[in-house]
């Protein structure tokens, strides 16, 4: 099993693991092997820290993640 979500074999060295192989170091890198159509925009070398690309959003956010680290999840 590979894909987007890892590898699913223990082995945290490879969860960027490419369809054609190869081992990516950077997410923005990884994410870009898996573009269908090249009309699709590259990502830029380094991606938006999503806090504060959406400022607004945070408190949202907040409470998402509150609910996945509650003890329901643990």
């Amino acid at each position: 099993v590979r894909g987007l979500c890892g590898t699913y074999n223990g082995n945290q060295q490879d969860e960027f693991t490419t369809p054609a192989g190869d081992v990516e170091t950077s997410v923005t890198a990884f994410a870009d092997a898996y573009r269908v159509s090249p009309d699709c925009a590259a990502l830029a070398p380094n991606p938006l820290d999503p806090c504060d690309a959406f400022a607004e959003r945070r408190e949202d956010a907040e409470a998402a993640c509150a609910v996945l680290l509650s003890p329901a999840f643990q």
